[in-house]
This record gives C-alpha cells, sequence and structure tokens, in this order.
C-alpha cells in the first residue's frame, strides 16, 4: 500500500489526494484537517473503500489518526 497526500477539498474523492510513496508523510498546521491517507494505488490514485471512507469520517470527526489516516498535528 502506499502513502497519498491529502490536496483537494473532498476527502472520500480519490482525485483530491497525490503519491507520497510508501512512508507516511509529515503532517503540519492547520490542525484538525485531513493530511493523508494509505490506501492501494491505482495508477497514481488511492483507491478508497468503504472501509477506508469510515476510518476518514472516525479520524476527523475524532480528531485522531487511525491506521490508514493522518491528520494535520495539532
Amino acid at each position: 500500500m502506499s502513502w497519498f497526500n491529502f490536496t483537494g477539498s473532498d476527502p472520500s474523492q480519490p482525485s483530491h489526494y497525490t503519491l507520497a510513496g510508501e512512508t507516511p508523510p509529515s503532517c503540519e498546521t492547520p490542525t484538525e484537517q485531513m493530511c493523508a491517507l494509505q490506501a492501494t494505488n491505482s495508477a497514481g490514485s488511492p483507491v478508497i473503500t468503504d472501509a477506508l471512507k469510515n476510518e476518514i469520517i472516525n479520524s476527523l470527526q475524532n480528531q485522531v489518526n487511525g491506521p490508514n489516516v493522518r491528520l494535520k498535528l495539532r
């Protein structure tokens, strides 16, 4: 699986991410916002499954990182 930087406005859209590589990217301020996710790479875009969408929602609502989701540092 690869890491992708969030570069758009909708965390559920694969086109709103840029391939970062195999290492989790560092996440700076502002806080409580999507930073990156880890997913299967499909031609440079993440495959966002229902389980991963749920993990994104949980991370954003509870302001915590998940196994495959990173928020910007607080």
